[in-house]
């Protein structure tokens, strides 16, 4: 309901990036540029200073900005309230999910959804765990999925369902041969990892220092998804560490084996969220149903292990 030129303006402001504004709104950057050129056309005046690659807000920036919090918060708490009123489980939802729960488990659960309530109009960005979360702080997010716990005490946490995380490797890799992993053996070998933020690469780093061998591997490279890693990881060059969700297929397919740790390496996966927002019956209703479904995948799951 609120004017989408104040949307977007509030986006840039908070970001002061013309162009993370426009990932937070699923906007391309000219599109975002033209909202902010009209409503410095409508108020005649500059709402930005642009200048060696930055921006910052301009004396009348900063009190169209204080402005628009307010706006825009008074319009969303009318929706919230209207469509409760009402009845209605409809509009959009906006979530933010790490990579290994958007590719892997979110698609089916979203699906659902969308099939129980029609007006719901999901959009689901993908990040890396601490991404998630600043976006929720920023409240450009509905509700999150993250691996492991939140960084951030302004958001509420509720666990899941458990993820186990597995030695990776190709069949021919020398760690093949085993039937479980101490952490000790994985010094031999060239590590292949997820990047500085990722859920995963968080608790494998915690995992690994609370063993005692963190400084004693070996990495090798650092990429971004867990699809490229699963590529580099069979051609036998490395071992990597991952969730058993995102390397079912290709267990199955015998094309890479998943091989536990001892001790065992457990994580939780977690949905966050504002205590403000779950006050809207969409949002509440969104997450009892993920949080029920994903239980539901997750333990339905054949565990990815050697053989």
């Amino acid at each position: 309901m609120a004017d989408r030129r104040l949307q977007v303006f509030h986006a840039v402001a908070k970001h002061l990036s013309f162009t993370k504004a426009g990932e937070a709104l699923f906007m391309t950057q000219p599109a975002v540029t033209f909202q902010i050129k009209q409503l410095e056309e409508h108020f005649n005046t500059h709402l930005f200073e642009r200048g060696h690659g930055q921006i910052s807000l301009t004396e009348a920036g900063k009190i169209v900005f204080d402005y628009a919090e307010r706006i825009l918060g008074l319009s969303s708490e009318l929706d919230v309230k209207l469509k409760d009123l009402t009845g209605q489980t409809s509009g959009p939802l906006l979530i933010g999910a790490s990579m290994t729960i958007a590719e892997y488990l979110l698609p089916q659960v979203l699906g659902e959804f969308s099939g129980r309530f029609p007006g719901v109009v999901p959009r689901l960005l993908v990040a890396n765990s601490e991404q998630v979360q600043f976006l929720l702080a920023e409240q450009s997010l509905d509700v999150g999925f993250i691996e492991g716990d939140s960084l951030l005490p302004s958001l509420v946490t509720e666990v899941v369902c458990e993820d186990e995380l597995l030695v990776v490797c190709a069949p021919l890799h020398p760690l093949a041969q085993q039937e479980t992993v101490a952490p000790s053996q994985l010094a031999q070998h060239a590590y292949i990892s997820r990047e500085p933020g990722s859920g995963t690469r968080e608790v494998t780093d915690r995992y690994l220092q609370k063993i005692g061998i963190a400084e004693s591997l070996h990495p090798a490279m650092e990429l971004g998804s867990p699809e490229a890693l699963k590529g580099l990881v069979a051609t036998a060059r490395g071992f990597a560490i991952m969730s058993r969700a995102t390397v079912v297929k290709e267990t199955r397919l015998g094309l890479l084996l998943g091989i536990p740790l001892s001790p065992r390496l457990v994580r939780n996966l977690s949905v966050v969220y504002f205590k403000q927002k779950f006050s809207s019956k969409l949002v509440s209703t969104f997450i009892a149903f993920a949080k029920e479904r994903l239980a539901v995948l997750q333990a339905s799951k054949e565990p990815a292990t050697r053989g």
